[in-house]
C-alpha cells in the first residue's frame, strides 16, 4: 500500500526521440532513435492494414529487433518491411522490458505502398530454389496477367497467374 504523501516514479523504460518511416518500392524501412534505456530486452515490430477503420484491430508481428540493455546514449534501430502488396499500412513498436512489461509507440502517419508506373517482374527469391521460391511483379493498370514457368528445355510446368488483375503489387 502506498501512502498518500508518497509518489513512486516509474520512468518508461525507452525514451523514444523520433520514430519514421520510408518507401522504396514495395519496401518499408522503419527508423527510431532512443535518448537512453533501462532494461530493454528489445522491440517487437507489428504492422496492420489501415482499412479506414477509427480503430485497427488486426497487427500482426512482423519482426523483432533486441534492444541494448540499459544504456544513457542515443541509439538508433532499423527494420524493413519488405515485398508489400500495394494498400496502405500502419506500424508500431511493442517495447518489451527484461521483465515482461511492455509500452506501445505508434507510427504516426499511415504508409502508402503506390501502384507500379511500369510492368514490372523481379528476381524470384531464393535462388536457386528448393523446393519453393517467391515471384513477384507489379502492373499499372488493370488487365490480363498470364504468369508461366518452363523448364530449362521449354516445357511449361506451371501457370501461376491467368486472371484479371488490379494495379499494384502481387507476390
Amino acid at each position: 500500500y502506498i501512502g498518500a504523501d508518497e509518489v513512486i516514479d516509474f520512468p518508461l523504460p525507452v525514451e523514444l526521440s523520433s520514430f519514421t518511416s520510408s518507401v522504396n518500392g514495395n519496401n518499408v524501412s522503419l527508423i527510431w532513435t532512443i535518448s537512453s534505456e533501462t532494461n530493454n530486452s528489445g522491440f517487437d515490430i507489428e504492422r496492420a492494414i489501415d482499412n479506414g477503420q477509427l480503430t485497427i484491430d488486426n497487427w500482426i508481428m512482423i519482426g523483432h529487433v533486441k534492444g541494448s540493455g540499459t544504456i544513457n546514449e542515443p541509439r538508433e534501430y532499423t527494420f524493413t518491411d519488405r515485398n508489400l502488396a500495394s494498400g496502405k499500412y500502419k506500424y508500431r513498436l511493442k517495447q518489451i522490458d527484461y521483465n515482461g512489461n511492455f509500452e506501445y509507440y505508434n507510427l504516426t502517419e499511415e504508409v502508402f505502398i503506390g501502384v507500379p508506373e511500369n510492368f514490372e517482374l523481379s528476381q524470384n527469391y531464393p535462388n536457386p530454389f528448393n523446393p519453393t521460391t517467391n515471384l513477384e511483379f507489379g502492373i499499372p493498370e488493370m488487365g490480363f496477367v498470364t504468369l508461366k514457368v518452363y523448364d530449362i528445355s521449354g516445357k511449361e510446368v506451371a501457370t501461376l497467374v491467368n486472371e484479371i488483375k488490379s494495379p499494384g503489387r502481387y507476390n
